[in-house]
């Protein structure tokens, strides 16, 4: 019987807590006074009284203080009031993004992309996406909350495939795309074959076979792949391993001696014009890395082609753009010419 007459009371406390209740506290708070709320609102004081009283005993606490010929908010109501703001504000956000939605903008869009892409790059095409102002979205922009997710590798493709992403930006080109996926071409980006000065492969003549390089320990991303087969790439057999989880951390390793390997040339090509990190030529063949960038079309549950959301037309008419694309895969104060479409 307690818990049924706990129930009963917290179903009271929600039911007390209608955005009309919270939007009174608000105005007495900013107004200051019963009489003054009571007119913004439209109602007698002796109603606005009335239903003080009730939404106390709903919720068992002393909204005002009694003492006060002031409308003075007691802890509690100091509380409510604080909270109701953000309530109502959360309300009206979530009526705008239902709205937003019925007239084709997602309410997320999510962007996985691999650690090789140029971030700057990334973050300027989030800028121009908000700045964008669309018919009947004057005021605050197209609402399409972006989620970016860095992937590395299989991983970017297994983001897609499982819907935890809707656009992949960096996958690998060579690689065949899943049924209901649509993949375009990015680009080549160069790798180098790099270490420290103080590295001991840093002294060698060049270039360097497979059998000088075997007994130095590589650095390697780790694919963050965790279903679909991770990628191993320019790992040779028997060769000593350290698996860092970014290509940032990579580049760090590398910085500090800990190992060797291949890094993508527009990351570090300032970190080579400054003698921190040494550039050695290697007998293999180079091949530069095909990337590229993919969406879902379909899924498995609804297999025909699905409609696309207008977020998701935006970045890919960005995409279409020969400078983003070359942005994407090039240094920070290489972005010069970065084209966006913004309206």
């Amino acid at each position: 019987m307690k818990h049924r007459r706990f129930s009963a009371h917290a179903v009271d406390q929600r039911n007390a807590l209608t955005p009309d209740a919270l939007t009174m506290m608000d105005t007495i708070a900013r107004t200051g006074s019963f009489a003054a709320a009571a007119r913004e609102l439209g109602k007698v004081p002796s109603a606005l009284t009335y239903s003080v009283r009730q939404l106390e005993d709903a919720l068992d606490v002393l909204l005002f203080d009694r003492r006060s010929r002031q409308a003075k908010l007691t802890a509690a109501g100091e509380e409510l009031v604080s909270e109701g703001r953000r309530l109502l504000a959360e309300m009206d956000a979530v009526a705008n993004r239902v709205r937003r939605v019925s007239t084709g903008w997602e309410a997320q869009l999510t962007i996985a992309i691999d650690g090789v892409i140029n971030r700057p790059t990334v973050l300027e095409l989030c800028e121009a996406f908000y700045a964008l102002r669309p018919p009947g979205h004057e005021a605050s922009g197209p609402g399409t909350r972006l989620r970016l997710r860095t992937e590395v590798l299989a991983g970017t493709w297994e983001a897609l495939i499982s819907g935890q992403a809707d656009l992949a930006v960096g996958v690998p080109f060579e690689t065949a795309p899943a049924t209901g996926i649509e993949c375009q071409p990015l680009g080549e980006l160069n790798f180098v074959f790099a270490m420290a000065p103080h590295h001991p492969l840093a002294a060698l003549p060049g270039p360097l076979s497979d059998a000088d390089i075997v007994h130095h320990r590589a650095v390697a991303v780790a694919d963050s792949a965790q279903r679909l087969s991770p990628m191993t790439v320019n790992l040779l057999p028997g060769q000593d391993v350290l698996t860092v989880p970014t290509m940032q951390a990579k580049i760090e390793a590398q910085l500090r001696g800990l190992g060797c390997g291949f890094l993508p040339e527009p990351l570090v090509c300032d970190l080579v014009r400054a003698g921190r990190l040494v550039v050695q030529s290697v007998q293999r063949p180079r091949r530069n890395a095909k990337l590229g960038y993919a969406w879902r079309t379909a899924s498995v549950s609804a297999p025909r082609k699905a409609p696309q959301g207008l977020a998701l037309q935006w970045w890919l008419s960005q995409l279409q753009s020969p400078a983003t694309r070359r942005a994407l895969l090039q240094r920070a104060s290489g972005m010069q010419g970065l084209h966006t479409d913004v309206e």
